[in-house]
């Protein structure tokens, strides 16, 4: 990998890394080497001719959602679960970082530059929510897993809109309602840390659904295209989950969205 000296390629080759350990330490060293200038972009080169698969732990055990166990929060190993859920979520986060960085060609610099931060903010995400499930006895790979939020970044890989559409600002989005619930179940179980952890991981979050917010105006004004009709039509496309009650309105209006948007999904009528 050191060997490498463009962004893209080297963002391609930590995608697909496997060992867990390795690729939180390949993913801070790109950061690190694009911050210090060691590397270049070559945001038009096409890179792989075929579809690269992210990489995983191989101990990891990918089921259907409906396969995974509810475990009550009463209990470490419920708790601990719960963790591993959060946990995978973040990991995968890191690869979709990665994915938009190296796959989507022809884009600013700057688009370059948020996703591979973005990128690095996962990587840290993980590894808090790691170092607590450790502290539970468990490792990343003890539980099984699904594989929702990879697999609309499978159906969006042909188009960066709407990639920023359907990942950034509806699957991601969803995390900012969904967080504060679940850190007051942590807190009722009295597990501090994990609420401080689940606080670190909102602020960030809150900047990266900003992030695919300005990406996906940015891409709507380039080619002429409404936002807010287009993206009730990717919705309506790709099949996108509805998005239900209760919402953050006060992060998602940090992270960008209109009021427009904001009262929509208030009325039920998020596309």
């Amino acid at each position: 990998m050191q060997e490498n000296r463009e962004l893209r390629q080297r963002a391609l080759e930590v995608l697909t890394e496997c060992d867990m350990e390795r690729k939180l330490l390949m993913t801070r060293q790109l950061v690190e080497d694009w911050d210090g200038r060691k590397i270049g972009l070559d945001a038009d080169a096409v890179l792989a001719e075929r579809d690269p698969v992210p990489g995983l732990p191989h101990q990891l055990r990918l089921v259907a959602p409906v396969a995974v166990k509810k475990r009550g929060m009463q209990t470490r190993e419920g708790r601990a679960a719960l963790l591993h859920a959060l946990a995978h979520i973040e990991f995968n986060a890191i690869n979709l970082a990665l994915d938009a960085v190296w796959r989507f060609a022809g884009m600013p610099p700057a688009y370059y530059d948020d996703w591979l931060r973005v990128a690095g903010e996962e990587a840290l995400h993980f590894s808090l929510l790691h170092a607590h499930l450790q502290s539970f006895g468990y490792r990343y790979g003890d539980f099984p897993a699904h594989n929702s939020l990879w697999e609309m970044a499978e159906k969006t890989r042909g188009d960066v809109l709407t990639r920023m559409a359907l990942v950034p600002r509806t699957l991601e989005a969803r995390g900012l309602d969904v967080t504060p619930a679940m850190r007051m179940k942590f807190v009722q179980a009295g597990d501090q840390t994990a609420a401080e952890i689940l606080d670190i991981i909102l602020r960030d979050e809150v900047g990266h659904v900003a992030i695919g917010n300005r990406w996906f105006g940015h891409l709507c004004v380039q080619r002429g295209l409404d936002p807010i009709e287009t993206y009730a039509k990717l919705r309506r496309e790709y099949r996108a989950p509805v998005m239900r009650g209760p919402f953050n309105i006060r992060a998602r209006r940090a992270a960008g969205f209109s009021e427009q948007e904001l009262k929509a999904l208030d009325a039920g009528q998020d596309g």
